[in-house]
Protein backbone atom coordinates (compact mmCIF):
# COMPACT_ATOMS: atom_id res chain seq x y z
CA UNK A 1 0.00 0.00 0.00
CA UNK A 2 2.81 2.35 0.87
CA UNK A 3 4.62 1.57 -2.41
CA UNK A 4 1.47 2.30 -4.38
CA UNK A 5 1.04 5.63 -2.58
CA UNK A 6 4.64 6.59 -3.31
CA UNK A 7 4.15 5.64 -6.96
CA UNK A 8 1.01 7.79 -7.24
CA UNK A 9 2.80 10.69 -5.55
CA UNK A 10 5.72 10.41 -7.98
CA UNK A 11 3.39 10.29 -10.97
CA UNK A 12 1.49 13.32 -9.69
CA UNK A 13 4.75 15.23 -9.21
CA UNK A 14 5.91 14.33 -12.71
CA UNK A 15 2.58 15.39 -14.19
CA UNK A 16 2.68 18.71 -12.29
CA UNK A 17 6.24 19.30 -13.44
CA UNK A 18 5.34 18.61 -17.07
CA UNK A 19 2.36 20.93 -16.81
CA UNK A 20 4.48 23.72 -15.33
CA UNK A 21 7.16 23.17 -17.98
CA UNK A 22 4.60 23.38 -20.75
CA UNK A 23 2.86 26.36 -19.17
CA UNK A 24 5.86 28.56 -18.43
CA UNK A 25 8.39 27.59 -21.13
CA UNK A 26 6.50 26.08 -24.01
CA UNK A 27 9.28 26.43 -26.66
CA UNK A 28 11.69 24.13 -24.81
CA UNK A 29 8.89 21.73 -23.86
CA UNK A 30 7.82 21.55 -27.49
CA UNK A 31 11.33 20.84 -28.80
CA UNK A 32 12.28 18.34 -26.09
CA UNK A 33 9.08 16.37 -25.67
CA UNK A 34 6.14 17.61 -27.70
CA UNK A 35 7.66 17.54 -31.16
CA UNK A 36 9.24 14.03 -31.02
CA UNK A 37 5.91 12.50 -29.98
CA UNK A 38 4.04 14.50 -32.63
CA UNK A 39 6.52 13.57 -35.38
CA UNK A 40 6.25 9.87 -34.54
CA UNK A 41 2.45 10.10 -34.57
CA UNK A 42 2.40 11.91 -37.93
CA UNK A 43 4.71 9.37 -39.56
CA UNK A 44 2.79 6.40 -38.16
CA UNK A 45 -0.62 7.72 -39.23
CA UNK A 46 0.35 9.10 -42.64
CA UNK A 47 -0.89 6.13 -44.67
CA UNK A 48 -4.41 6.06 -43.28
CA UNK A 49 -4.63 9.88 -43.19
CA UNK A 50 -3.61 10.11 -46.86
CA UNK A 51 -6.14 7.39 -47.72
CA UNK A 52 -8.90 9.20 -45.85
CA UNK A 53 -8.07 12.56 -47.49
CA UNK A 54 -7.99 11.01 -51.01
CA UNK A 55 -4.28 11.71 -51.51
CA UNK A 56 -3.36 8.14 -52.52
CA UNK A 57 -3.13 6.62 -56.00
CA UNK A 58 -3.80 3.08 -57.26
CA UNK A 59 -0.59 1.47 -58.50
CA UNK A 60 0.17 -2.00 -59.80
CA UNK A 61 2.59 -3.85 -57.54
CA UNK A 62 3.99 -7.38 -57.50
CA UNK A 63 2.67 -8.93 -54.32
CA UNK A 64 2.34 -12.33 -52.69
CA UNK A 65 -1.36 -13.20 -52.55
CA UNK A 66 -3.31 -16.12 -51.13
CA UNK A 67 -5.29 -17.88 -53.86
CA UNK A 68 -8.09 -20.20 -52.69
CA UNK A 69 -7.94 -23.73 -54.18
CA UNK A 70 -10.35 -26.63 -54.30
CA UNK A 71 -12.34 -27.64 -51.24
CA UNK A 72 -11.15 -31.00 -49.90
CA UNK A 73 -13.44 -33.67 -48.58
CA UNK A 74 -12.51 -32.67 -45.05
CA UNK A 75 -14.14 -29.27 -45.58
CA UNK A 76 -10.89 -27.30 -45.45
CA UNK A 77 -10.01 -24.74 -48.12
CA UNK A 78 -6.62 -25.25 -49.64
CA UNK A 79 -4.75 -22.01 -50.38
CA UNK A 80 -1.45 -21.31 -52.00
CA UNK A 81 0.82 -18.30 -52.16
CA UNK A 82 1.07 -16.69 -55.55
CA UNK A 83 3.33 -13.85 -56.71
CA UNK A 84 1.26 -11.57 -59.00
CA UNK A 85 0.51 -7.91 -59.80
CA UNK A 86 -2.27 -6.32 -57.78
CA UNK A 87 -3.64 -2.77 -57.34
CA UNK A 88 -2.30 -1.15 -54.17
CA UNK A 89 -3.13 2.26 -52.60
CA UNK A 90 0.18 4.17 -52.65
CA UNK A 91 0.72 7.15 -50.35
CA UNK A 92 2.98 10.11 -51.20
CA UNK A 93 6.49 9.79 -49.82
CA UNK A 94 6.99 11.82 -46.63
CA UNK A 95 10.31 13.11 -45.33
CA UNK A 96 11.00 13.47 -41.63
CA UNK A 97 9.02 16.32 -40.01
CA UNK A 98 10.97 19.33 -38.81
CA UNK A 99 10.04 21.55 -35.85
CA UNK A 100 9.04 25.20 -36.22
CA UNK A 101 8.28 27.89 -33.68
CA UNK A 102 4.55 27.22 -33.65
CA UNK A 103 4.36 23.65 -34.98
CA UNK A 104 6.10 21.53 -37.58
CA UNK A 105 6.55 21.19 -41.31
CA UNK A 106 7.18 18.24 -43.59
CA UNK A 107 8.02 17.78 -47.28
CA UNK A 108 6.03 15.41 -49.49
CA UNK A 109 6.72 14.00 -52.94
CA UNK A 110 3.61 14.31 -55.06
CA UNK A 111 2.29 11.34 -57.01
CA UNK A 112 1.60 11.34 -60.72
CA UNK A 113 -1.29 13.58 -61.69
CA UNK A 114 -1.24 15.53 -58.42
CA UNK A 115 -0.83 19.29 -58.03
CA UNK A 116 -0.33 21.51 -54.95
CA UNK A 117 -4.00 22.46 -55.30
CA UNK A 118 -4.99 18.90 -54.40
CA UNK A 119 -3.15 19.22 -51.10
CA UNK A 120 -4.53 22.72 -50.51
CA UNK A 121 -8.06 21.35 -50.89
CA UNK A 122 -7.23 18.68 -48.32
CA UNK A 123 -5.65 21.11 -45.84
CA UNK A 124 -8.68 21.29 -43.55
CA UNK A 125 -9.22 17.48 -43.45
CA UNK A 126 -5.50 17.04 -42.73
CA UNK A 127 -5.68 19.55 -39.86
CA UNK A 128 -8.63 17.72 -38.30
CA UNK A 129 -6.99 14.32 -38.78
CA UNK A 130 -3.82 15.38 -36.95
CA UNK A 131 -5.57 17.62 -34.41
CA UNK A 132 -3.71 20.84 -35.27
CA UNK A 133 -4.99 24.40 -35.60
CA UNK A 134 -4.26 24.85 -39.32
CA UNK A 135 -2.15 23.53 -42.17
CA UNK A 136 -0.74 25.68 -44.96
CA UNK A 137 0.42 24.24 -48.27
CA UNK A 138 3.28 25.59 -50.37
CA UNK A 139 5.30 24.25 -53.28
CA UNK A 140 8.97 25.28 -53.53
CA UNK A 141 9.50 23.40 -56.81
CA UNK A 142 7.64 20.97 -59.08
CA UNK A 143 6.99 17.60 -57.51
CA UNK A 144 7.42 18.83 -53.93
CA UNK A 145 4.81 20.04 -51.46
CA UNK A 146 5.47 21.41 -47.97
CA UNK A 147 2.84 21.04 -45.25
CA UNK A 148 3.30 23.62 -42.48
CA UNK A 149 1.21 22.79 -39.41
CA UNK A 150 0.38 25.30 -36.66
CA UNK A 151 -0.40 23.67 -33.32
CA UNK A 152 -1.95 26.75 -31.70
CA UNK A 153 -3.36 29.97 -33.11
CA UNK A 154 -0.57 32.60 -32.82
CA UNK A 155 -3.09 35.41 -33.41
CA UNK A 156 -4.90 34.96 -30.09
CA UNK A 157 -2.52 37.40 -28.42
CA UNK A 158 -0.31 39.80 -30.34
CA UNK A 159 2.05 41.95 -28.31
CA UNK A 160 3.70 45.08 -29.60
CA UNK A 161 6.66 43.95 -31.67
CA UNK A 162 9.99 45.78 -31.90
CA UNK A 163 10.25 48.38 -34.68
CA UNK A 164 12.16 47.65 -37.84
CA UNK A 165 15.47 49.48 -38.20
CA UNK A 166 15.04 49.86 -41.98
CA UNK A 167 13.57 52.95 -43.58
CA UNK A 168 9.90 52.72 -44.65
CA UNK A 169 9.56 49.23 -43.21
CA UNK A 170 7.20 48.78 -40.26
CA UNK A 171 6.28 45.71 -38.20
CA UNK A 172 2.57 46.16 -37.51
CA UNK A 173 1.59 42.72 -36.17
CA UNK A 174 2.00 39.00 -36.64
CA UNK A 175 1.11 36.47 -39.33
CA UNK A 176 -0.60 33.17 -38.69
CA UNK A 177 2.70 31.45 -39.41
CA UNK A 178 4.25 33.16 -36.38
CA UNK A 179 6.38 35.51 -38.47
CA UNK A 180 6.12 39.29 -38.05
CA UNK A 181 3.69 41.15 -40.27
CA UNK A 182 5.81 43.74 -42.07
CA UNK A 183 4.60 46.55 -44.33
CA UNK A 184 7.46 47.65 -46.60
CA UNK A 185 6.74 50.71 -48.74
CA UNK A 186 9.98 50.30 -50.69
CA UNK A 187 8.76 46.89 -51.94
CA UNK A 188 5.01 47.63 -52.13
CA UNK A 189 4.52 51.41 -52.48
CA UNK A 190 0.72 51.72 -52.25
CA UNK A 191 -1.65 49.80 -49.97
CA UNK A 192 -5.41 49.27 -49.84
CA UNK A 193 -7.01 48.49 -46.47
CA UNK A 194 -10.71 47.56 -46.48
CA UNK A 195 -13.11 46.20 -43.89
CA UNK A 196 -16.40 46.68 -42.09
CA UNK A 197 -16.99 49.02 -39.16
CA UNK A 198 -14.97 48.11 -36.04
CA UNK A 199 -12.92 45.53 -37.92
CA UNK A 200 -9.54 47.10 -37.12
CA UNK A 201 -8.79 49.32 -40.15
CA UNK A 202 -8.10 52.49 -38.19
CA UNK A 203 -6.10 50.60 -35.56
CA UNK A 204 -3.83 49.29 -38.33
CA UNK A 205 -3.32 52.86 -39.56
CA UNK A 206 -2.45 53.88 -36.00
CA UNK A 207 0.04 51.02 -35.73
CA UNK A 208 1.60 52.18 -38.98
CA UNK A 209 1.99 55.74 -37.67
CA UNK A 210 3.53 54.44 -34.44
CA UNK A 211 6.08 52.46 -36.46
CA UNK A 212 6.90 55.33 -38.80
CA UNK A 213 7.09 58.00 -36.07
CA UNK A 214 10.79 57.50 -35.20
CA UNK A 215 11.83 57.21 -38.85
CA UNK A 216 13.00 60.16 -41.01
CA UNK A 217 9.81 60.33 -43.07
CA UNK A 218 7.10 62.94 -43.45
CA UNK A 219 3.56 61.84 -42.52
CA UNK A 220 0.53 63.40 -44.19
CA UNK A 221 -2.94 62.49 -42.90
CA UNK A 222 -6.39 62.63 -44.49
CA UNK A 223 -8.78 61.88 -41.64
CA UNK A 224 -12.29 62.14 -43.04
CA UNK A 225 -13.79 61.19 -39.67
CA UNK A 226 -13.40 64.78 -38.66
CA UNK A 227 -9.88 64.23 -37.34
CA UNK A 228 -10.72 61.90 -34.44
CA UNK A 229 -8.22 59.23 -35.55
CA UNK A 230 -5.13 61.21 -36.54
CA UNK A 231 -5.46 64.35 -34.41
CA UNK A 232 -3.58 62.74 -31.46
CA UNK A 233 -0.56 62.50 -33.79
CA UNK A 234 -0.79 66.14 -34.90
CA UNK A 235 2.63 67.11 -33.44
CA UNK A 236 4.23 64.40 -35.59
CA UNK A 237 2.24 64.97 -38.79
CA UNK A 238 3.47 67.36 -41.43
CA UNK A 239 -0.06 68.13 -42.61
CA UNK A 240 -3.58 66.97 -41.74
CA UNK A 241 -6.86 67.39 -43.61
CA UNK A 242 -10.11 66.61 -41.79
CA UNK A 243 -12.67 67.45 -44.50
CA UNK A 244 -12.99 67.16 -48.24
CA UNK A 245 -12.53 70.89 -48.70
CA UNK A 246 -9.19 70.73 -46.90
CA UNK A 247 -8.28 67.56 -48.81
CA UNK A 248 -8.58 69.33 -52.15
CA UNK A 249 -5.93 71.89 -51.22
CA UNK A 250 -3.64 69.36 -49.55
CA UNK A 251 -3.79 67.00 -52.54
CA UNK A 252 -2.97 69.89 -54.86
CA UNK A 253 0.06 70.62 -52.69
CA UNK A 254 1.11 66.97 -52.88
CA UNK A 255 0.87 67.05 -56.66
CA UNK A 256 2.97 70.21 -56.70
CA UNK A 257 5.51 68.58 -54.42
CA UNK A 258 5.66 65.62 -56.77
CA UNK A 259 6.21 67.85 -59.79
CA UNK A 260 9.01 69.67 -57.99
CA UNK A 261 10.71 66.35 -57.27
CA UNK A 262 10.32 65.41 -60.92
CA UNK A 263 12.36 68.42 -61.86
CA UNK A 264 14.98 67.61 -59.24
CA UNK A 265 15.38 64.03 -60.54
CA UNK A 266 15.44 65.23 -64.15
CA UNK A 267 18.16 67.74 -63.36
CA UNK A 268 20.28 65.03 -61.68
CA UNK A 269 19.52 62.43 -64.41
CA UNK A 270 17.99 60.12 -61.81
CA UNK A 271 15.03 57.80 -62.33
CA UNK A 272 13.86 58.15 -58.72
CA UNK A 273 14.83 59.91 -55.53
CA UNK A 274 16.83 56.91 -54.31
CA UNK A 275 19.36 57.50 -57.07
CA UNK A 276 20.00 61.04 -55.85
CA UNK A 277 22.96 61.84 -53.61
CA UNK A 278 22.05 61.67 -49.91
CA UNK A 279 22.79 65.37 -49.47
CA UNK A 280 19.94 66.43 -51.79
CA UNK A 281 17.62 63.42 -51.48
CA UNK A 282 14.11 64.51 -50.43
CA UNK A 283 12.42 63.13 -47.37
CA UNK A 284 9.99 60.27 -48.17
CA UNK A 285 6.32 61.09 -47.67
CA UNK A 286 3.74 58.57 -46.46
CA UNK A 287 0.12 59.61 -47.09
CA UNK A 288 -2.51 57.96 -44.88
CA UNK A 289 -6.15 58.24 -45.91
CA UNK A 290 -8.91 57.13 -43.52
CA UNK A 291 -12.51 56.73 -44.80
CA UNK A 292 -11.59 56.97 -48.46
CA UNK A 293 -15.22 56.84 -49.60
CA UNK A 294 -15.87 60.28 -48.07
CA UNK A 295 -13.71 61.80 -50.81
CA UNK A 296 -16.05 60.43 -53.50
CA UNK A 297 -19.56 60.64 -52.02
CA UNK A 298 -21.71 63.27 -53.71
CA UNK A 299 -24.86 64.75 -52.18
CA UNK A 300 -25.71 67.07 -55.09
CA UNK A 301 -24.23 68.29 -58.36
CA UNK A 302 -22.54 71.24 -56.69
CA UNK A 303 -19.94 68.83 -55.26
CA UNK A 304 -19.15 67.26 -58.63
CA UNK A 305 -16.20 69.56 -59.45
CA UNK A 306 -14.71 69.16 -55.99
CA UNK A 307 -14.91 65.35 -56.21
CA UNK A 308 -13.37 65.40 -59.69
CA UNK A 309 -10.40 67.46 -58.45
CA UNK A 310 -9.91 65.17 -55.46
CA UNK A 311 -10.15 61.99 -57.52
CA UNK A 312 -7.75 63.24 -60.19
CA UNK A 313 -5.13 64.49 -57.73
CA UNK A 314 -5.18 61.29 -55.65
CA UNK A 315 -4.92 59.15 -58.77
CA UNK A 316 -1.96 61.18 -60.04
CA UNK A 317 -0.17 60.70 -56.74
CA UNK A 318 -0.82 56.94 -56.92
CA UNK A 319 0.38 56.66 -60.53
CA UNK A 320 3.51 58.81 -60.31
CA UNK A 321 4.38 59.16 -56.64
CA UNK A 322 6.38 55.97 -56.09
CA UNK A 323 9.48 57.12 -57.96
CA UNK A 324 9.44 60.43 -56.10
CA UNK A 325 9.10 59.04 -52.58
CA UNK A 326 5.35 59.51 -52.05
CA UNK A 327 3.50 56.43 -50.79
CA UNK A 328 -0.20 55.80 -50.11
CA UNK A 329 -2.06 53.84 -47.45
CA UNK A 330 -5.82 54.07 -48.09
CA UNK A 331 -8.47 52.77 -45.69
CA UNK A 332 -12.19 52.40 -46.35
CA UNK A 333 -15.23 50.30 -45.56
CA UNK A 334 -16.06 49.66 -49.19
CA UNK A 335 -13.82 50.54 -52.10
CA UNK A 336 -15.95 49.59 -55.09
CA UNK A 337 -16.90 50.84 -58.52
CA UNK A 338 -20.17 52.22 -57.14
CA UNK A 339 -18.16 55.21 -55.89
CA UNK A 340 -17.07 56.10 -59.42
CA UNK A 341 -14.39 55.26 -61.96
CA UNK A 342 -11.75 57.13 -59.96
CA UNK A 343 -11.91 54.54 -57.17
CA UNK A 344 -11.55 51.70 -59.67
CA UNK A 345 -8.45 53.30 -61.17
CA UNK A 346 -7.00 53.98 -57.71
CA UNK A 347 -7.59 50.38 -56.65
CA UNK A 348 -5.67 49.17 -59.69
CA UNK A 349 -2.61 51.18 -58.57
CA UNK A 350 -2.56 49.69 -55.07
CA UNK A 351 -0.68 46.41 -55.22
CA UNK A 352 -0.72 45.87 -51.45
CA UNK A 353 -4.08 44.48 -50.30
CA UNK A 354 -5.41 44.04 -46.75
CA UNK A 355 -8.96 42.86 -46.07
CA UNK A 356 -10.42 42.91 -42.58
CA UNK A 357 -13.79 41.42 -41.69
CA UNK A 358 -16.39 42.18 -44.37
CA UNK A 359 -20.14 41.72 -44.52
CA UNK A 360 -20.48 40.90 -48.21
CA UNK A 361 -18.40 38.82 -50.62
CA UNK A 362 -18.20 41.65 -53.19
CA UNK A 363 -16.04 43.80 -50.89
CA UNK A 364 -13.64 40.92 -50.30
CA UNK A 365 -13.46 40.25 -54.04
CA UNK A 366 -12.78 43.93 -54.81
CA UNK A 367 -10.01 44.06 -52.21
CA UNK A 368 -8.26 40.73 -52.63
CA UNK A 369 -8.79 40.37 -56.37
CA UNK A 370 -8.12 37.01 -58.00
CA UNK A 371 -6.67 35.21 -55.00
CA UNK A 372 -7.60 31.75 -53.85
CA UNK A 373 -11.39 31.60 -53.19
CA UNK A 374 -10.55 30.30 -49.73
CA UNK A 375 -9.13 33.75 -48.93
CA UNK A 376 -12.50 35.32 -49.67
CA UNK A 377 -14.23 32.79 -47.43
CA UNK A 378 -11.72 33.47 -44.64
CA UNK A 379 -12.33 37.22 -44.87
CA UNK A 380 -16.02 36.69 -44.24
CA UNK A 381 -15.35 34.15 -41.50
CA UNK A 382 -13.39 36.58 -39.29
CA UNK A 383 -15.27 36.85 -36.02
CA UNK A 384 -16.54 40.25 -34.91
CA UNK A 385 -15.01 39.78 -31.45
CA UNK A 386 -11.49 39.57 -32.93
CA UNK A 387 -10.84 43.05 -34.34
CA UNK A 388 -7.50 43.51 -36.03
CA UNK A 389 -7.51 40.12 -37.77
CA UNK A 390 -7.16 40.53 -41.53
CA UNK A 391 -6.32 38.69 -44.74
CA UNK A 392 -3.06 39.94 -46.27
CA UNK A 393 -2.16 39.29 -49.90
CA UNK A 394 1.55 38.79 -50.53
CA UNK A 395 3.57 39.48 -53.66
CA UNK A 396 3.89 35.79 -54.57
CA UNK A 397 0.13 35.29 -54.77
CA UNK A 398 -0.13 33.69 -51.32
CA UNK A 399 -2.44 34.97 -48.60
CA UNK A 400 -2.12 34.90 -44.83
CA UNK A 401 -4.24 35.61 -41.81
CA UNK A 402 -2.66 38.33 -39.71
CA UNK A 403 -3.41 40.49 -36.72
CA UNK A 404 -2.12 43.94 -35.85
CA UNK A 405 -1.15 44.88 -32.33
CA UNK A 406 -3.50 47.19 -30.45
CA UNK A 407 -2.39 50.80 -30.14
CA UNK A 408 -3.11 52.19 -26.69
CA UNK A 409 -3.51 55.84 -25.82
CA UNK A 410 -0.12 55.87 -24.10
CA UNK A 411 1.54 54.42 -27.22
CA UNK A 412 -0.17 56.98 -29.43
CA UNK A 413 0.88 59.84 -27.15
CA UNK A 414 4.46 58.60 -27.14
CA UNK A 415 4.50 58.32 -30.95
CA UNK A 416 3.13 61.85 -31.30
CA UNK A 417 6.17 63.20 -29.43
CA UNK A 418 8.71 61.20 -31.44
CA UNK A 419 10.96 63.25 -33.67
CA UNK A 420 12.52 61.89 -36.81
CA UNK A 421 15.98 60.36 -36.54
CA UNK A 422 18.94 62.23 -38.09
CA UNK A 423 19.22 61.63 -41.77
CA UNK A 424 22.50 60.04 -42.96
CA UNK A 425 24.83 62.58 -44.49
CA UNK A 426 23.38 65.71 -42.89
CA UNK A 427 23.55 65.07 -39.17
CA UNK A 428 20.57 67.26 -38.28
CA UNK A 429 17.07 66.40 -37.16
CA UNK A 430 14.54 66.25 -39.98
CA UNK A 431 11.55 67.48 -38.12
CA UNK A 432 8.29 68.24 -39.91
CA UNK A 433 7.81 71.91 -40.76
CA UNK A 434 5.41 74.05 -38.81
CA UNK A 435 2.10 72.27 -39.31
CA UNK A 436 0.10 75.48 -39.01
CA UNK A 437 1.73 76.69 -42.23
CA UNK A 438 0.88 73.36 -44.03
CA UNK A 439 4.31 73.02 -45.65
CA UNK A 440 6.51 70.12 -46.60
CA UNK A 441 10.13 70.70 -47.48
CA UNK A 442 10.24 69.38 -51.08
CA UNK A 443 13.93 68.53 -51.10
CA UNK A 444 14.46 67.17 -47.64
CA UNK A 445 15.73 70.36 -46.00
CA UNK A 446 15.49 71.02 -42.30
CA UNK A 447 14.74 73.71 -39.82
CA UNK A 448 16.71 74.67 -36.78
CA UNK A 449 15.58 73.81 -33.27
CA UNK A 450 13.97 77.19 -32.60
CA UNK A 451 11.97 77.11 -35.88
CA UNK A 452 11.59 80.87 -36.43
CA UNK A 453 9.47 82.01 -39.34
CA UNK A 454 12.49 82.56 -41.61
CA UNK A 455 14.57 79.62 -40.37
CA UNK A 456 14.42 77.32 -43.41
CA UNK A 457 17.30 75.94 -45.41
CA UNK A 458 18.31 78.79 -47.75
CA UNK A 459 17.60 77.01 -51.04
CA UNK A 460 14.37 75.53 -49.74
CA UNK A 461 12.66 78.39 -47.96
CA UNK A 462 9.66 78.51 -50.27
CA UNK A 463 6.33 77.06 -49.33
CA UNK A 464 4.61 74.19 -51.13
CA UNK A 465 5.61 74.26 -54.81
CA UNK A 466 3.23 75.30 -57.48
CA UNK A 467 1.88 72.92 -60.10
CA UNK A 468 4.69 73.95 -62.45
CA UNK A 469 8.24 72.72 -61.92
CA UNK A 470 10.64 75.56 -61.02
CA UNK A 471 13.06 76.83 -63.63
CA UNK A 472 16.53 75.62 -62.69
CA UNK A 473 18.26 76.47 -65.96
CA UNK A 474 21.55 78.44 -65.78
CA UNK A 475 19.96 81.32 -67.69
CA UNK A 476 17.14 81.73 -65.23
CA UNK A 477 16.61 85.31 -64.15
CA UNK A 478 15.78 84.26 -60.59
CA UNK A 479 18.55 85.51 -58.28
CA UNK A 480 20.29 82.88 -56.16
CA UNK A 481 18.96 82.58 -52.63
CA UNK A 482 20.87 84.06 -49.75
CA UNK A 483 23.09 81.72 -47.76
CA UNK A 484 23.33 83.97 -44.72
CA UNK A 485 22.30 82.42 -41.43
CA UNK A 486 19.08 84.04 -40.07
CA UNK A 487 19.10 85.43 -36.58
CA UNK A 488 17.89 83.13 -33.85
CA UNK A 489 18.86 79.88 -35.60
CA UNK A 490 20.97 77.70 -33.29
CA UNK A 491 23.42 75.14 -34.59
CA UNK A 492 25.54 75.12 -37.76
CA UNK A 493 24.08 76.57 -40.95
CA UNK A 494 24.53 74.62 -44.20
CA UNK A 495 26.47 76.19 -47.00
CA UNK A 496 25.20 76.70 -50.53
CA UNK A 497 27.02 73.56 -51.71
CA UNK A 498 24.97 71.52 -49.22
Amino acid sequence: MRDALLLLTALAAIAAGLWAWRRYHYPSFWLALGFPLTAASVRASWRRVALGCALTKKRQRWWFTLTPGAVASTGLVKVRRRFQRVAVDTKPFMWLPKPTRHGWRVTLWTLEGQTPGDYADAAEPLAHSWGVHAIRVSSPRPGRVILAATMRDPLVKVDQLPPSPELLKVTVGQLETGKPWVIDFRTVPHWLNAGATQSGKSNLANALIVGLAPQPVALVGFDLKGGVEFTPYAPRLSALATSRAESVGLLADLVGLMIDRMGLCRQASARNIWQLPPAIRPVPVVVLVDELAELYLMADKSEKDEIAKTSTALLRVAQLGRAFGIYLFCCGQRIGSDLGPGVTALRAQCSGRICHRVNDPETATMTLGDLDPAALVSARAIAAETPGVAIVASQDGQWYRARSFYVTEATAEHAARRSRAPRPGLGRDHRPPDRTRQRLNPRGGHRCDAWPADCSTPALSSSWPSSRAPDRSPTSATPPPSTAKPAGCPGPWPSAST
